[in-house]
C-alpha cells in the first residue's frame, strides 16, 4: 500500500510539473498576443490617420479641378473676345485702307509670298537684288499704310481693347497652369498615400494572423493544462481517500486498545479494587462510564 501512495505522489509531482510548464507557456502566449494586438491597433491608428489625409488630398485636388475648369471658362471666353477685336480690327483695317486705294492685307500676303522665295528659291544675284528692292518697297508702304490706320481713334481704342483682354487670357492661363500644378501634386500626395495605406494594411493582416495563430495555440496549452490539472486532482483524491482509510485504521486499533485496556480495568472495578483517575478516564473513553 505505502509502495502504490509513493508512485501516486510521484506521478502527481511529475503532473504538477508539467503543468507548470504548461501554465507558463500559455502565459506566454497570451502576453504575445496582447503585445501583438498593441502592435495591430498602433497600425489601426496610423491607418486612420492616413485614410484621413487621403480624403484631405483628394478633396484639396478635386476642388483644384474644379477651379481650373471655371477659369478655363474665363479664358476661353477672354480668347474668344480677342479673336472677335481682331477680326474687327482686320475690318477696320481693310476699310481705312480701301479708302485709301490700298489693300493692306494684300501687300502682307504678297510680303510673306516674296519673303518666302527669297529663303527657299535660288536666284542669281541681280534677281535677288531685284526682289530685296520690292521687299523693302513693300514693308515701306504697309508701314506708311499702318501709321495712316494706326491715327484713327477707332482703331486705336479696338487695338488698347485686345492688348486688355490678351493681357487678361494670359493671366488666366497663368492660373490653370499654377492650379493644374497644385492639383496633380495633391493627386500625387494622395496615390503615394494610398501606397503606404496598402503596406501598412498588409501588414495588419499579417499581425492578425498571428494574434489569431497564437490565441488558437494558447487554447490547445490551456487545454492541456486543464487536463493535467483534473489528472492532478484525481491524484490528490486518491491520496486523500488512501489517508483517510489509513486513518480510519488507525483510530480503530486505537478503539480497540481501549476497549481491551478499558475491560480490564473494568474487571477490577467489579472485583472492588480501587480505581485511579487515569483508570476512569480510559473507562469514558470506552463508554463504560
Amino acid at each position: 500500500m505505502a509502495e502504490s501512495v509513493e508512485k501516486v505522489r510521484e506521478l502527481k509531482d511529475e503532473l504538477q510539473e508539467k503543468a507548470n510548464q504548461l501554465k507558463e507557456e500559455r502565459n506566454n502566449l497570451h502576453k504575445k498576443s496582447k503585445l501583438l494586438a498593441e502592435e495591430r491597433d498602433a497600425y489601426n491608428s496610423t491607418i486612420r490617420k492616413i485614410r484621413n489625409e487621403i480624403n484631405e488630398h483628394k478633396q484639396s485636388r478635386d476642388e483644384l479641378n474644379e477651379r481650373v475648369k471655371s477659369v478655363k471658362v474665363q479664358r476661353d471666353t477672354l480668347n474668344q473676345k480677342c479673336f472677335e477685336i481682331k477680326k474687327e480690327i482686320r475690318d477696320i483695317e481693310r476699310k481705312r485702307s480701301s479708302s485709301d486705294g490700298t489693300n493692306i492685307g494684300a501687300l502682307r500676303k504678297q510680303l510673306h509670298v516674296l519673303e518666302t522665295e527669297q529663303m527657299t528659291k535660288p536666284m542669281s544675284p541681280r534677281k535677288e537684288k531685284k526682289l530685296i528692292e520690292t521687299i523693302s518697297g513693300l514693308h515701306a508702304k504697309i508701314k506708311e499704310q499702318e501709321g495712316r490706320i494706326n491715327q484713327d481713334p477707332q482703331l486705336k481704342k479696338v487695338l488698347d481693347e485686345e492688348i486688355l483682354y490678351k493681357q487678361k487670357a494670359e493671366k488666366q492661363h497663368e492660373t490653370v497652369e499654377s492650379l493644374e500644378l497644385r492639383a496633380q501634386q495633391e493627386h500625387e500626395n494622395m496615390i503615394n498615400l494610398i501606397n503606404k495605406l496598402n503596406n501598412l494594411i498588409q501588414k495588419v493582416n499579417q499581425v492578425h494572423e498571428t494574434i489569431v495563430n497564437t490565441k488558437i495555440k494558447a487554447d490547445d496549452v490551456h487545454r492541456d493544462f486543464i487536463i493535467n490539472v483534473d489528472k492532478i486532482h484525481d491524484l490528490e483524491r486518491q491520496l486523500s481517500s488512501s489517508k483517510s482509510q489509513q486513518s480510519k485504521k488507525k483510530r480503530s486499533e486505537e478503539d480497540a486498545s481501549i476497549h481491551k485496556e478499558a475491560d480490564e480495568i473494568f474487571e477490577k472495578f467489579k472485583r472492588g479494587e480501587k480505581l485511579s483517575t487515569e483508570d476512569l478516564m480510559t473507562l469514558q473513553k470506552a463508554g463504560l462510564l
